[in-house]
């Protein structure tokens, strides 16, 4: 990428987009094009449509997607399947269209089976059945590969498909609702800590095991990939090092300062038993993680607050 071309970072006030967005802005790529939800329908195709043949834009970051925890995957599958479907369908035919020089494409590593060997490489894809709690989510972004995939080896598109292990930092969801594990955790220890409970309730047994990566790291990684000779194929991004949830739990208590008790509650439930990403070929290109968990909870956490300070001054 050139410091002048025209950057399309989808999805730029979500988790990814908005990392994507300082890292590019930092790095001096100054023609960056964003769309909110209200400006641009990207379940829409005729509004995608229009939107490329007026931007033409060199370069896409495809981070728009509809994301949720159990609760939320569990609770809205139809939306799931369908919103995520129509966004990468619509955008990645228009970047074909309208000859983008390259596209990423965000996915997650929950599009693993459910019991791929550990650590998971990207040829386990496909080869067993999916995790039933977010199976309609993991389908809609097997479809959004294989579309790159297909468009790739038919008229030569040019993509990476990345996937990203679980991911956290400023500007995630903390809404107990519809957040990830990590999130809900920083969420449900902090109202515990302000109402002096004296214990916290946390779903699953905690036996299972998780990665976790730092958005700005995932961000670092993506631009790399962008910049790199690689223009086809699914890429693991992650740290190559995971813990159980139990153990997350005990050092978000502790950046948090909750000093009550934890409560498992096992008819909830775990997900996956591990999803451990294999990076051996990221890394082999030149890619390594910079944040060390301990210090990226502690800088979420302090966003988190100064994030909840923020909005009840508004308020």
């Amino acid at each position: 990428m050139e410091k002048n071309d025209k950057i399309y970072v989808a999805g730029h006030l979500g988790l990814v987009g908005s990392s994507l967005i300082r890292k590019l802005t930092k790095l001096g790529y100054s023609n960056l094009i964003t769309k909110s939800r209200s400006e641009l329908n990207l379940t829409n195709q005729q509004a995608v449509n229009n939107f490329f043949a007026q931007e033409k834009p060199d370069y896409i970051f495809l981070a728009a997607a509809k994301v949720g925890g159990i609760v939320a995957n569990q609770t809205l599958p139809a939306e799931f399947i369908y919103q995520n479907l129509m966004i990468e369908a619509n955008i990645i035919h228009a970047a074909y269209s309208y000859n983008v020089k390259k596209t990423i494409f965000l996915g997650s590593s929950c599009i693993y089976p459910r019991l791929a060997p550990q650590p998971i490489k990207e040829i386990n894809l496909l080869t067993s059945p999916l995790e039933k709690t977010n199976e309609a989510y993991a389908i809609a972004k097997i479809a959004g590969i294989k579309l790159c995939e297909n468009y790739h080896k038919q008229y030569g598109f040019k993509y990476i498909a990345a996937m990203p292990t679980n991911l956290y930092g400023p500007n995630d969801n903390f809404n107990l609702e519809g957040s990830h594990v990590l999130p809900a955790m920083i969420r449900k220890f902090d109202d515990a800590k302000i109402n002096n409970q004296s214990n916290v309730t946390l779903w699953g047994s905690g036996s299972v095991y998780r990665e976790f990566l730092h958005v700005d790291d995932l961000a670092t990684a993506l631009i790399f990939l962008m910049n790199s000779n690689q223009d086809n194929g699914l890429i693991n991004i992650g740290t190559g090092e995971d813990l159980t949830i139990r153990e997350l739990a005990e050092k978000i208590k502790k950046v948090v300062a909750f000093n009550g008790e934890i409560i498992w509650d096992q008819t909830k439930p775990d997900g996956t038993p591990r999803k451990l990403l294999d990076i051996e070929f990221i890394t082999g290109l030149g890619w390594k993680p910079q944040i060390q968990l301990e210090n990226g909870l502690r800088e979420t956490y302090d966003w988190y607050l100064k994030a909840k300070e923020k909005n009840n001054t508004r308020q």
